[in-house]
């Protein structure tokens, strides 16, 4: 159940245009929970994505963080709170009051709907691969989860030097919704790094691997992405930009972005079937119980501070 406390979508995901300069900016804005955005808040940004797709006054969107950080996922506190219950999926399916009979949570069919959703644009996860505008990301701090989909997916990514990628998912059950799209962005060889070592890596390391376009210093970075978006915006007109996103959606399904989005899916959808070997983090009983946010961050303390995914476990000593 969503917490009466919870911001509003409209209020989460902010949205603005300039038609002089057909630049729009997606401001996440929930900085005080490290931008996560509710499943309703996703739904917007999706909503946002196709009115800009349409839109003629924008032909650049820039998609930022406020605060300090571009973000570190999705509200997991939401997630967890109701899985297993039917107003989980009449939110994330955005069902509310129709007459539905939904799969038992013991079903195959359960985590299988939810999980190849997020191979829908409409679910907010991968809404920028059909997005036929130029997308520009601006990464600072974590760039962690749902974040690092959108990173995946934009067209280009500037970061600040003290970013990091990565997902908090390879720790706690091995796969994620973009992973396809993480090997052919990164390199084969680093993403397997990061799959398998759950370790997040800096900007520097994604620069050097072509996943970053630039990495400034923090208080060059809103400069830095303004330079690209009047770059962009200025070059080309909207048609031809439209051309080029055609050109390359179609050698992104060549290489099966969207089939690697649904195989993913189905992966996730068998996680609940995998065994830990002795002291693993892995998805069940036992991590529900904890809290999946406290679970990732108890289990964090077993990887050396370099390697781990919050900025004060990297700052502290071994243990």
């Amino acid at each position: 159940m969503t917490d009466p406390a919870t911001p509003p979508a409209e209020a989460i995901v902010l949205y603005e245009k300039d038609p002089k300069t057909k630049i729009a900016t997606i401001t996440l804005n929930r900085p005080e929970r490290l931008n996560a955005p509710t499943i309703a808040a996703r739904r917007r940004y999706a909503q946002l994505l196709h009115a800009a797709n349409v839109d003629d006054d924008v032909k650049v969107l820039v998609i930022r963080g406020e605060g300090d950080d571009l973000g570190s996922g999705v509200d997991l506190p939401e997630f967890m709170s109701d899985y297993g219950e039917d107003s989980h999926y009449e939110r994330e399916f955005g069902l509310e009051g129709q007459d539905v009979t939904y799969p038992p949570m013991d079903s195959f069919r359960y985590g299988g709907l939810t999980s190849q959703w997020f191979a829908n644009s409409a679910s907010g996860c991968r809404s920028l691969q059909e997005f036929k505008k130029i997308s520009i990301l601006e990464v600072k701090g974590y760039c962690y989860g749902w974040h690092f989909y959108q990173a995946a997916d934009a067209d280009l990514v500037i970061a600040s030097d003290d970013a990091l990628f990565g997902h908090a998912a390879f720790r706690y059950s091995g796969t994620a919704p973009r992973m396809w799209q993480w090997a052919l962005t990164m390199g084969l060889r680093k993403f397997q790094e990061m799959l398998f070592t759950g370790r997040p890596f800096a900007a520097d390391e994604m620069f050097d691997c072509g996943f970053v376009n630039s990495v400034v210093p923090r208080e060059d970075l809103e400069q830095e992405v303004a330079k690209y978006a009047k770059a962009c915006a200025r070059n080309r007109p909207n048609d031809v930009v439209f051309m080029q996103k055609v050109f390359f959606e179609i050698f992104k399904q060549n290489q099966g972005e969207h089939m690697g989005s649904i195989l993913t899916g189905l992966i996730e959808s068998l996680g609940r079937f995998a065994q830990p070997d002795s002291s693993e983090l892995v998805v069940g009983e036992e991590l529900f119980e904890k809290g999946l946010t406290n679970s990732v961050k108890e289990f964090d303390n077993n990887f050396p501070p370099e390697w781990r995914l919050s900025r004060s476990g990297r700052r502290s000593k071994a243990q």
